[in-house]
């Protein structure tokens, strides 16, 4: 029903709560309780106290709860809804209706027992036009004392003021918690939603009777979460022993003034969570209060809070907040040392704060400040700055000033420099991570010790010399994931006290020598580059613990390696390396092979002086610390392995996915300690057992994708062995013949077996004998209790056999790894809890229907904050409701809507499944008290795919994602979410959450969605994205993964991992092993589906689908004569095999960058640039069936065995070649700023790159150096030719090739001799991609006589570029991110003259410049020039300086900047000689220490 506006007024109702005072228990030494201490309330103005307490003006104290008559009208004033209605009804403001408002709500309203009634009301109805209506059906018993609305959300319990709208409030909390209003929010609110929040209509008594209030003392006094609406009687007594106070949590509007100053000691408060919207009126009054928590209310100003009358005030906690200013009393607060005010709605630093002198702590994380004032360098006081999360471009030049900053935190900003904090006197810790900063040029502070300058797009580093005498004394450095390609070796050597270094993720191709300097370093971390070799001066490194360089370019370790004494960890996953070489003159490598893996080495002091061995002689260094070695993916065979031998004290060894094929037979004598081993991905064939049964502390045996038949009976005397992977083998045995081959139930210690994949293995009980342990069928798993998952897909079982049944703290894998067609494989790892975190799920034949499949994935990568029951319950229920909703979608909905309905709805019932007393029995406690403390703090992600035929839909919340191959580019359909990310902190703060500096929820959870939680909900929600992708033949495969994998494994690697890999489940546990080898720990789930399964006529892995013409024999012998070049390129040796030389006809194409010459020489960002050029072009040769031939500086010739796959290559690198991370140099200089056309695509973007193609049949010679094939002859003279013609970004094609196209692609021509071998997927590639071809008619080409007529082609997105103006000179930018100007040039050419008037002893002063008449120097003030000394000279600079003006261009004003350095750097360095003479003057002799610092600080200059 509509309720009307109708208003009533209650009788004012006295309640004392003094009352049972007589039976309050008093402190020790508490005789009587004097209630006269109670200060009575400040009255109003105009009325006059008489002093007695019968007198009708007598204002009862605000302890004593007295309610006025017609209500307290400062409840509007201070309530916590967004949705109050201020002032009288007839006169209010209204607002505005939101969208799908229109109609009733309905809303649940419970009684105090529980039950409820269903109220309709519209979105304006307050609660005081409710509440007849609420008393005509929920109070039964008119005589009872008045009862009012009151809300539960949060972890708290508040009353509604009459002016609040409980529709309105039901209808923010749906949209918060992820419900549109397709999903109904009218009906909503009549169901129970008591997971978000709960109305109950009851009297106004709120808390724990004060009886059950115990204190054990009352200096610390916490009364968090427990309904308050007023301080408990109890704390009067002994108000004036608080120290600290906490009343967060409680619905209490305001403290009574008469407690408050009867707390004569409190020197904390803290008030969060409180839903505030002004201070409360008595906080002024407390003159002891020195901290004061007012975090994660409403409040929006402070201007009456009269915080300036709190003398003694020093930490001041504001965030998560609504405010846009701060009062103008924020000065006078003298005592001020911490002020909090971050995750509010500041666009600009208020200029206050940079007046309060006394801060040592400011952190104004995640506003929208988007500039820092110059004042803020007057906090010279300051100690920590935090600005996270911000939009600042620059940090102001008076921050110099800022001498006691010891912490910054600038991350996640847009900061370009941050050389005027660095030099700082006291400054330690600087993180600047997630920025803007392209150039590092800087000079550390004396006390700098920490700098985080990862995830930049840095291309350079270099230090500018200190002060002198002081070193460096930085000690961890972090410039990962920038775009660094060389680092400089004099700005390492400096680095003396580094301890920490990180350059993952770059482009560097080498270390410098002189990292062997870095004595003191403990961690050096350099994955994910291109290294080709680690520098000889490693073995140095005394103090190294920690070596990560996995996923480089390395084909062998350092010999020096064996001398570092404290490593502990070499990590060099996926590299090349094939060999580790002992070192020489220390181990006899003769002695070593012929007794290989022996009990001791021989080992040699001096070869010349003795002819036989030395015994007892030490062995190297590393032998006694490594404890963990990660080899996997590198070229290892078994003659690799005689260097492990040294290695005792080994705990992990990873060899997985190497060459070897057999282990030596004593592999396992030297290697005791081992915990972990993994050798999946081998070809191994037998396990040595010799020795086998000593390595009795192995835990974990990974022997997954080999070619084992048989296990040895020996691992089942491995009895800590806890995890076992042998699944994807070919495992053919009698399991009951338990006395040779191995038997899983005799490690009664396993928590992890897989089985899956071996598709020979049988599992059935043998019923010809009984087994020897007595009735015990071996085939069954009794004996393994603490086993918690097992799989067994594809393995064939016995129909007695005895599977284990799943359960919360188990799951059983027994189905085919076959769904819908498609093949499909797992894996994952247990992690180091004992219970499930993570679940998958799997169903083929959704809904009875042949062409619908769910997979999906629920839980948390890490133990913490996960529960097994959780994970179950969405496991078990998740189909059903899914179900349910598809059938429930009305005539303009989709899956879409099903999918998120789901969610949210599988999030309510997963809260009364946890809730609910009988959901699961509790012995010790009872199931509610075990509820809330575990059941509140639990969540788990959720990724669902939902194929119907060919349409995939994914819906994920969380940080389990999925990434879908098309040709071999990795496609991310799905989205993570991360507090960080700025959309998820604006839905946050919308939701009234806040995000900390480390990137939590509320300092809580690293997740923004997932299900659980709910706590923070509806701050964190499972509302999904719903990505839907249409499958077509050109996707090949769907990896979906927990952040286990995709924390340490980028979307593209693990497209390349998975793809040379045929079977899935295969292709699943190698990228699970990977992820391990990365670092990866905790729970970790790989599904991979092979949706090319869906098309009957899956395309080859090979492009070429018929033989091309073969080989001539002589060419052949000749390339067989010589060895093939190794792949040193680990990204590159991932992908498809390199196809075959063509020969005969084929086609050619030539490449080459625009104004790359030019773009070397002023573009720094150049040689990032072209790794990343490079290894686009050869990654997508491997794709398009291509060949490489060579390259001359940054051209490419490459030869393809068709014309379409000549052209399919061309199109996909200029297509990609727009989405490539370029240098932030790149982006902003002429030749590769982003340009798009006038609809607005982008058609230009990065390096741009010219093509040319012809086909034709060459003379095939290979090359005598390289022993690659080369071509010669006019075709490939005229292919040349093409291609020189052809501007930037565009493919020009000869009339042979339009022939092609025309006949394959377009389909109006006739087809060639050679159309029959285009291949089929190149063809839909390009028709996939479109193409726009714009004749250029007939050009003669240069030395060639016969004209040719040539096309310009494009790809359809990019045709655009045919109506760009060519530009192929010398541009006139400078190809830097620093555009010159001629004012600039004539500052820079004006302090050149006084460095060079200076050095000879005189000063230098320009003449004033006279624009008018000469009348005009009339003006010179008289005497100007008579003050002048001898050492004056007063000129005109421009005499002295080359010619400028503003025809300039850059390239002559590059040439002028070079000469004003130069004459610079002679004029500093004569300036340094002229000190040095004085000193030494000064001295009476030379200084030998002041020379060296002279020229040490010169270097630089005269370099």
């Amino acid at each position: 029903m509509q309720l009307g506006s109708t208003s009533t007024s209650h009788n004012s109702v006295f309640s004392n709560p003094f009352l049972p005072g007589s039976q309050r228990r008093l402190a020790p030494g508490a005789l009587t309780f004097d209630g006269r201490r109670i200060s009575p309330k400040a009255r109003p103005p105009g009325v006059v106290s008489k002093g007695d307490g019968d007198s009708p003006s007598w204002t009862a104290p605000e302890s004593w709860a007295v309610e006025k008559e017609g209500g307290d009208s400062s409840i509007a004033a201070y309530s916590s809804s967004d949705e109050s209605v201020h002032g009288k009804s007839g006169g209010r403001k209204r607002k505005r209706r939101p969208p799908g408002s229109k109609g009733l709500y309905k809303v649940r309203i419970y009684r105090a027992n529980n039950s409820y009634h269903v109220v309709s009301c519209d979105l304006n109805v307050t609660v005081a036009q409710l509440t007849p209506q609420l008393n005509k059906k929920l109070l039964l018993d008119p005589g009872v004392e008045p009862h009012k609305l009151h809300l539960k959300e949060r972890g708290r319990e508040r009353v509604l003021a009459p002016t609040e709208r409980p529709a309105d409030i039901v209808r923010r909390r749906l949209e918060q918690a992820g419900y549109d209003v397709a999903d109904g929010l009218d009906l909503l609110g009549a169901d129970d939603i008591q997971f978000l929040l709960k109305f109950v209509y009851k009297s106004n008594a709120l808390g724990p009777p004060e009886e059950d209030m115990e204190f054990d003392s009352f200096d610390l006094v916490d009364l968090t979460s427990r309904s308050l609406r007023t301080v408990p009687v109890t704390l009067y007594a002994h108000a004036d022993a608080i120290v600290s106070l906490n009343l967060s949590r409680n619905p209490m509007l305001e403290i009574p003034l008469d407690f408050i100053q009867a707390c004569s000691t409190l020197r904390e408060l803290r008030l969060s969570h409180m839903a505030l919207k002004k201070v409360p009126q008595s906080v002024r009054n407390c003159q002891t209060l020195q901290w004061l928590d007012l975090s994660c209310n409403r409040i929006a100003d402070l201007d009456d809070a009269g915080l300036e009358n709190i003398p003694q005030l020093r930490h001041l906690k504001l965030q998560n907040n609504r405010m846009e200013k701060l009062p103008y009393y924020f000065p006078h607060l003298r005592e001020l040392r911490d002020l909090n005010i971050s995750n509010n709605k500041f666009k600009h630093l208020p200029a206050v704060v940079c007046e309060i002198r006394s801060l040592v702590d400011l952190d104004v994380s995640f506003n929208m400040i988007q500039e820092l004032p110059d004042e803020l360098g007057q906090l010279t006081q300051l100690d920590h700055l935090i600005i996270v999360g911000n939009q600042v471009s620059r940090i102001p030049e008076r921050c110099a000033k800022l001498r006691n900053l010891r912490v910054l935190d600038c991350r996640r900003n847009n900061i370009t420099d941050i050389s005027v904090v660095c030099t700082l006197p006291k400054i330690e810790q600087l993180l600047a991570d997630h920025n803007s900063m392209h150039a590092l040029d800087v000079s550390f502070g004396p006390a700098l010790k920490q700098l985080d300058a990862s995830h930049n797009d840095i291309t350079q580093l270099t230090l500018v010399p200190g002060p002198l005498g002081l070193p460096y004394a930085l000690t961890t450095l972090n410039l990962s994931h920038a775009k660094l390609s060389t680092l400089d070796d004099l700005a390492l050597a400096q680095l003396t006290a580094l301890e920490v270094l990180h350059i993952d993720h770059n482009s560097i191709r080498s270390l410098p020598e002189s990292l062997g300097g870095l004595s003191r370093l403990k961690h050096l971390s350099c994955s994910n580059n291109h290294l080709y070799a680690l520098p000889s001066s490693i073995g140095r490194l005394q103090w190294l613990e920690t070596l990560e360089a996995h996923n480089n370019d390395l084909s062998e370790l350092p010999m020096s390696l064996w001398n570092c004494s404290s490593l502990q960890v070499i990590n060099v996953t996926s590299n090349v390396i094939s060999t580790w070489s002992l070192p020489p003159g220390s181990i006899d490598l003769e002695v070593a092979m012929t007794h290989a893996w022996s009990s001791s080495v021989t080992l040699l002091n001096d070869r010349k002086g003795s002819s036989c061995s030395t015994i007892g002689s030490t062995l190297p260094a590393l032998a006694s610390s490594l404890e963990r070695l990660y080899v996997g993916e590198n070229s290892l065979t078994a003659d690799s392995l005689h260097p492990l031998a040294l290695l005792r004290e080994l705990r992990v060894l990873n060899l997985s996915f190497n060459n070897i094929q057999q282990l030596p037979s004593s592999f396992f004598r030297n290697l005791t300690q081992l915990r972990e081993l993994y050798l999946s991905g081998n070809d191994i064939s037998a396990i040595p057992t010799e020795n086998l049964q000593h390595m009795t502390n192995l835990e974990v045996l990974f022997l997954n994708g080999n070619k084992l038949q048989t296990l040895p009976r020996e691992i089942s005397k491995l009895t800590k062995l806890s995890v076992m992977d042998v699944g994807s083998n070919v495992l053919k045995y009698n399991i009951n013949n338990w006395e040779f081959d191995w038997n899983w139930n005799f490690n009664t210690n396993l928590r992890y077996l897989n089985l899956s994949g071996n598709k020979r293995l049988e599992i059935k009980p043998d019923m010809n004998h009984r087994q020897s342990r007595g009735q015990q069928q071996l085939s069954d798993f009794s004996s393994l209790t603490q086993l918690r998952i097992l799989g067994l897909m594809d393995v064939t079982i016995g129909m007695q056999t005895n599977i284990p049944d799943e359960s919360e703290d188990r799951r059983v894998r027994t189905s085919m790894a076959d769904v819908n067609g498609m093949a499909y494989g797992i894996a994952d790892t247990l992690g180091m809890t004992e219970h499930l975190t993570m679940i998958d799920l799997v169903q083929p034949n959704f809904r009875g229907r042949t062409d619908e499949a769910i997979f999906a994935m629920f839980g948390r990568a890490s133990h913490i904050a996960s529960n097994n029951r959780l994970t179950k319950f969405l496991h078990d229920n998740f189909l059903r409701v899914f179900a349910e909703e598809l059938a429930k979608l009305g005539p303009n909905e989709g899956v879409p809507d099903a999918m998120r309905r789901s969610f949210l709805k599988l999030n309510k019932l997963l809260h009364d499944y946890l809730y609910s007393t009988s959901g699961r029995k509790m012995s010790h406690v009872s199931a509610s008290a075990m509820n809330q403390t575990i059941h509140d703090k639990i969540g788990a992600s959720g990724i669902v795919l939902y194929l119907v035929h060919r349409t995939l839909y994914i819906a994920n919340a969380g940080n389990a994602l999925a990434v879908i191959s098309r040709q071999g580019i990795a496609h991310l359909v799905s989205r993570k979410h991360d507090p960080f990310d700025r959309l998820e902190t604006a839905r946050i703060r919308a939701a009234e959450g806040w995000v900390s500096p480390k990137g939590f929820v509320n300092d809580e959870i690293d997740v923004s969605r997932s299900f659980g939680f709910y706590y923070l909900l509806p701050v964190v929600n499972p509302r999904p994205d719903v990505f839907q992708y249409d499958i077509s033949p050109l996707d090949e495969f769907v990896i979906v993964g927990n952040r286990g994998l995709w924390d340490y494994v980028s979307y593209q690697t693990a497209v390349d991992i998975a793809r040379k890999e045929r079977d899935p489940m295969i292709a699943a546990q190698k990228l699970r092993d990977f992820a391990l080898s990365y670092g990866a720990e905790g729970t970790t789930m790989i599904m991979v589906i092979k949706v090319s399964d869906l098309f009957p006529k899956g395309l080859p892995r090979d492009p070429q689908l018929l033989a091309e013409p073969a080989i001539p024999e002589e060419i052949i012998r000749s390339l067989a004569k010589r060895k093939p070049r190794d792949i040193i390129n680990r990204d590159i040796s991932r992908l498809d095999d390199e196809v075959s030389p063509p020969t005969g006809h084929l086609a050619l194409v030539f490449t080459d960058i625009r104004n790359s010459t030019h773009l070397w020489e002023v573009n720094p960002g150049m040689q990032s640039a072209m790794v990343l050029h490079n290894n686009l072009l050869r990654r997508l040769l491997r794709f398009c069936g291509g060949y490489e031939v060579k390259t001359e500086g940054d051209a490419f010739m490459c030869s393809f065995p068709t014309t379409l796959a000549a052209l399919w290559w061309c199109m996909s690198v200029q297509t990609q070649l727009l989405t490539l991370s370029w240098p932030l140099e790149i982006l902003e200089c002429e030749d590769g700023k982003e340009i798009r056309d006038p609809e607005g695509n982008l058609i230009a973007r990065g390096l741009s790159l010219r093509m040319g193609i012809h086909c034709g049949s060459p003379v095939c010679e290979p090359d005598p150096v390289t022993g690659r094939m080369d071509y010669f002859g006019p075709m490939v003279n005229r292919a040349a030719r093409v291609n020189a013609v052809a501007a930037g970004g565009q493919i020009m094609c000869s009339a042979d090739v339009i022939k092609e196209i025309n006949a394959r692609i377009l389909d109006t021509g006739p087809e060639t001799e050679h159309s029959y071998l285009q291949p089929s997927n190149a063809i839909e590639a390009i028709r996939a991609m479109g193409v726009k071809i714009f004749p250029v008619g007939e050009v003669k080409l240069k030395g060639l006589e016969v004209p040719e007529n040539l096309s310009v082609l494009y790809p359809a997105a990019l045709a655009g570029r045919q109506n760009l103006e060519a530009f192929e000179t010398a541009p006139t930018a400078s190809g830097s991110r620093v555009q010159f100007s001629v004012e600039q040039m004539r500052e820079l050419g004006l302090l050149c003259v006084r460095l060079e008037t200076l050095a000879m002893s005189k000063v230098f002063r320009p003449t004033p410049s006279r624009k008018g008449s000469i009348a005009s120097s009339l003006t010179q003030p008289k005497g100007e020039e008579s003050l002048d000394s001898p050492l004056t000279i007063r000129d005109d600079p421009s005499l002295y300086l080359p010619v400028m003006d503003e025809k300039s261009s850059d390239a002559h004003l590059t040439t002028v900047l070079h000469s004003l350095s130069l004459r610079i750097d002679n004029a500093l360095t004569k300036l340094a000689l002229i000190y040095m003479t004085d000193i030494e003057r000064q001295r009476g002799g030379p200084d030998l220490a002041l020379r060296d610092q002279i020229l040490e600080l010169c270097r630089p200059i005269m370099l």
